[in-house]
Order: structure tokens, then sequence, then C-alpha cells
């Protein structure tokens, strides 16, 4: 396998399925079933999860409340998430820990750094839930920020589409898509890969990002073994 050690980006929204909202059974396990193949080649997993499926902090403040209180809601969302990828995997025998950055000692670990490699390094997979544990940070940033703590190889960013585009694919049929991109590039193209916050630690950090579509059976996979799957934006 090309990458030792990734850090898979997964949003809130993916666990949906076909529903409007809350979490999809048959969509975790088969996200499971997807980690697991990469999992038992070697490769050590880190994932970091949103909570857009069930609430959204930016959206709760848009519409009254305090973006503090409402972001500290999106972060339990991720923690619930991550408790539901946490089952699906270890229904498919690959053991796990989840780790938040806020503590919830009842049902997860406090993030440490060392027990989060220490782990990674005991072929166990490693989610980390409630973001970074401070509001106005999002869960792009924290995915970034945990892949350079951890010293992933890559962050793998997995989505619904196969890729990053000069416009939106699902609107626009004659969208390009993009094979290649620097971070330079990027930036002057305007492209929203990840919120600047995110895009810019990683870019400080040369941490390459792959942008590919979860969603098609063995892409994970592939990714990981070096395919030429998705898009990559790296210097």
């Amino acid at each position: 396998m090309k990458y030792h050690r990734i850090l898979l980006k997964l949003s809130g929204e993916a666990l949906m399925g076909s529903q409007s909202h809350g979490i999809d059974p048959k969509r975790i396990d088969k996200y499971a079933k997807e980690i697991k193949k990469v999992f038992d080649k070697g490769t050590e997993v880190a994932i970091v999860i949103g909570g857009g499926n069930i609430f959204r902090g930016v959206s709760g403040s848009s519409k009254g409340m305090d973006r503090v209180q409402a972001d500290y809601m999106g972060m339990l969302a991720t923690v619930i998430n991550g408790l539901a990828l946490q089952g699906a995997l270890e229904n498919n025998n690959v053991p796990t820990r989840l780790q938040t950055a806020i503590k919830i000692e009842a049902i997860a670990e406090p993030f440490i750094k060392r027990k989060a490699t220490r782990h990674l390094e005991k072929r166990r997979v490693v989610i980390f839930g409630s973001g970074t544990g401070n509001p106005f940070f999002t869960t792009d940033s924290a995915a970034v920020l945990r892949a350079i703590e951890i010293n992933a190889d890559v962050i793998l960013k997995g989505t619904r589409v196969d890729g990053i585009y000069n416009d939106d694919p699902e609107k626009n049929i004659e969208a390009t898509k993009f094979e290649n991109l620097s971070f330079d590039e990027v930036l002057k193209k305007g492209i929203k890969v990840m919120d600047t916050t995110a895009f810019t630690l990683s870019q400080e950090n040369k941490l390459p990002i792959i942008v590919f579509d979860i969603n098609t059976p063995d892409n994970l996979y592939k990714v990981v073994k070096g395919e030429n799957i998705g898009t990559r934006v790296n210097l």
C-alpha cells in the first residue's frame, strides 16, 4: 500500500444515505467494510467525522442561536456519529478507539496525541470526535490538525463526487475534473476544497489532500494503494 497512515475525513451528511437526516445503518456499515479493506492490508487509519446530518452550528446560529452554543451542539453531533461508526467497525471485527476533544469519559477517551498514536501502532482505528473542541472551527480544520499531530501521510476527503471540478458537477454536466492541483492553484482558482483555515494549515505543513468519491466500492482501497482516483492537491 502506498500510504502507511491515513486520516480519512467523512462528512456527517455522508452517513444519511438516501435519508433526509440522521444515520442510515446500511450506509455506515458499507463505509465500515470499505475501511476494513485497507485496515486489513496493514494501513493505519484515523478518522474525523462531521455532524451535519444531525446538527450544524453555522445553520443554528443563522437562525438566531448563539454561535458558541450552536457549535458545541455540532461537536456533540460528531460524537454521536463517531459512536455509530465505532459500532459499525466493531461489528466488522475492526478494533477501534473513540477519542474526543471535549471530555465525555463515560463513552470516549479524551484526545491525547501520544495515546492516539499508540492505538494506531497497536492496530486500532482511531475516531476523533467533537472537532477541535473549540467553537468557530470546522471538522475540516480538526481533520488537518489531527492528521498533523499523528503524522499522517495524507488526508483523504471522502465525498459524493469523484474529485474537484471547475464547477459543481451535480449542476453542470460540462464541469471539468482536475486530476492534480497545487495548493497555489486551488487558492488562485478560488476552489473550495476545505475551509480556508484547514486548507492553509495543510499547505503550511506540506500535507497532501486527496478528494475522492467514498460511495464507489473499492475507491478507498484504490486511493490508499496509490491508484489515480479522485483529485490530489499537493505542493
